[in-house]
């Protein structure tokens, strides 16, 4: 049996419940089939490049299959029959990736270092204009003399 890996995104307005049940019934279909489901994973809801029938964003979820092509072309049937789903992508990998795929990766390191990282001390900047005291920056010296039209038409 070939390995492959599948990611399908679901409409942007069905639950997370119902997103899972998809994901269950997708998984039934490749074991019914004679395949194995190595690895699922919900990416949750992100952000569409462009507009999908409607839909900003949409339920990504990747599944690594162990399963005859049969049944994976059974399977992507049932995903252009289904309503809820608005694009899938399957390829035949050489192996399977162990652990975690890039996508939960890049979460977990997010997670780990806060949302948007550490910034250090950023002096205590405030937002409302004020600048606070700038200290004495001395005498700005004489003011150059003014440029006008009149001088550059005649040089």
């Amino acid at each position: 049996m070939a390995n492959y890996e599948c990611v399908f995104i679901a409409r942007q307005d069905i639950s997370s419940a119902q997103v899972e049940q998809l994901t269950e019934t997708f998984s039934n279909i490749i074991r019914e089939n004679g395949g194995e489901v190595a690895k699922t994973e919900q990416w949750g809801l992100k952000t569409l490049t462009y507009k999908i029938k409607k839909n900003r964003k949409g339920h990504y979820v990747l599944f690594n299959l162990v399963a005859p092509a049969p049944a994976v072309a059974e399977m992507e049937r049932n995903m252009s029959i289904s309503e809820d789903v608005l694009r899938y992508m399957t390829v035949r990998v050489d192996e399977l990736e162990p652990g975690p795929s890039a996508m939960m990766q890049s979460r977990n390191e997010r997670s780990e270092r806060g949302d948007r990282g550490d910034r250090g001390d950023r002096g205590g900047r405030r937002f409302d204009g004020d600048r606070g005291d700038r200290g004495d920056r001395g005498d700005r010296g004489p003011r150059p003399p003014r440029r006008t039209e009149f001088e550059g038409e005649q040089a």
